[in-house]
């Protein structure tokens, strides 16, 4: 099969039951010679995320509140967690290093970064893997740019000395030699780069679900499973908020042409969803999937002959910039413009946002639409399908759902709606229901 490369997320690695369950996994075949985790999950939902607490702590030391309670509570869930699995790798030690680092004034992301480093440790004792630190391999430019090049040049260099290896996600190298963490859940990301490095077959990406689904379960009872779907279906869907991945780990695999496997801990013998860069649906519906989002505001411009008037959209646009405001989407006709914005950017500044627009563009009519929700179908097969749109459409309407905003892209690869928000869940179910069926 080739090297197998398998990333374990935090409910993965959340304590000793679930370590045990990388274990089997990992020895089920030979061919996972490299593993890369997260820090330790939630084990019940009152708890918390190591993360979270390690960032508490930093918060803690930085304000001069006292953290010694704070520290000691992180300590003995790692060392219970060591006990727990009859290893010994030197917690006492870690923690006092820590705690010199607070003393001395660390950084947020060195002490984020412990929570992956110490469940590296102790898995790969566990596991018997070697343990590979990341630090100095994941490489970031002055500014905090992930460095691709240098950093899979590093990482393929060390890999190579290794038969197998457990690595820490979340975290690498600033040129000073001090820590930098991705964003949250940027173990995808080093679980990724690591499976170019090692040029694997497959990267694995092991979590609590067993790939992802055709739509939201909380929406629609029992969606069918997604078995596969290609890149760039993901990123449409990731892009309205369906995934169970940090999108930003896609970019390595898909560079290197690797697919990625997600895959859940708790069921190992469910194939879970194939990422890859082909199309690869053999499932016989015409579309992938369905995700959306809630709370847009639509500003619908009306102006006549905006056609013909050079420079429009630029003025528009800057009066956008000035507010620092990102636009989601912008259909058009031939005198009129929308702009789909999330709510949250207009919380304040609505009203001075519209008078902007009318005094540097000018507009016949501006119409405001509050509440709007957006819901992407998405499905690399639907260009090729007469009658796609009509279908979606006529769901709508025996919903008795209405369609406020209409956005295809060119590649015709999804079909984005806007529906006022109390509509959104019916919207949905309507949309599986006629493409999907009822479950």
């Amino acid at each position: 099969m080739g090297v197998l490369v398998a990333k374990f997320g935090g409910s993965s690695v959340a304590d000793g039951i679930q370590i045990r369950k990388i274990r089997s996994i990992v020895e089920s075949s030979a061919d996972r010679r490299f593993v890369v985790v997260s820090a330790p999950g939630k084990r019940f939902d009152e708890d918390s995320k190591i993360t979270d607490l390690l960032y508490l702590l930093y918060s803690h030391a930085e304000h001069k509140v006292p953290y010694e309670q704070l520290l000691q509570v992180i300590k003995e869930r790692f060392l219970g967690m060591e006990s727990d699995l009859g290893v010994d790798i030197g917690l006492v030690n870690e923690f006092s290093e820590i705690e010199e680092q607070i003393k001395t004034g660390t950084t947020a992301d060195y002490l984020a970064s412990r929570g992956e480093h110490l469940s590296a440790k102790l898995i790969a004792a566990f596991i018997g893997y070697d343990f590979i630190d990341t630090k100095g391999l994941v490489q970031f430019d002055k500014k905090g740019r992930l460095l691709y090049a240098e950093t899979d040049e590093a990482l393929g260099a060390e890999l190579a000395k290794h038969k197998n290896a457990v690595l820490p996600g979340f975290y690498g190298t600033l040129p000073d030699g001090s820590v930098k963490t991705f964003t949250r859940g940027g173990s995808d990301i080093t679980g990724a780069l690591v499976a170019r490095a090692a040029k694997a077959s497959t990267y694995e990406n092991w979590t609590d679900v067993s790939g992802f689904l055709m739509a939201d379960p909380r929406i629609v009872k029992s969606p069918k499973a997604i078995k596969t779907i290609s890149y760039k279906e993901l990123r449409e869907l990731s892009y309205m908020g369906a995934s169970v991945l940090h999108e930003n780990a896609i970019y390595p695999a898909r560079l290197a042409g690797i697919p990625i496997n997600i895959r859940n801990t708790n069921k190992p013998e469910d194939e879970g969803t194939i990422i890859s860069g082909d199309d690869l649906n053999t499932s016989g519906d015409t579309i992938t999937g369905i995700a959306g989002n809630k709370d847009y505001t639509v500003i619908g411009i009306y102006k006549n002959m905006m056609s013909s008037e050079v420079g429009f959209f630029k003025r528009l646009l800057a009066v956008l910039e000035e507010h620092n405001i990102p636009v989601e989407h912008l259909p058009s006709g031939i005198d009129t413009i929308s702009l789909v914005i999330s709510s949250k950017y207009l919380e304040d500044n609505l009203a001075e946002v519209i008078e902007d627009i009318e005094r540097k563009v000018g507009s016949d009519d501006i119409e405001v639409s509050e509440n709007i929700s957006l819901i992407a179908t998405v499905g690399a097969h639907m260009a090729d399908r007469r009658g796609t749109a009509a279908e979606l459409f006529t769901a709508l309407y025996e919903a008795g759902v209405n369609v406020r905003m209409i956005d295809q892209g060119s590649s015709e690869m999804n079909i984005i709606v806007g529906v006022e928000t109390k509509d959104f869940e019916t919207a949905i179910r309507a949309i599986y229901d006629k493409f999907v069926g009822k479950v």
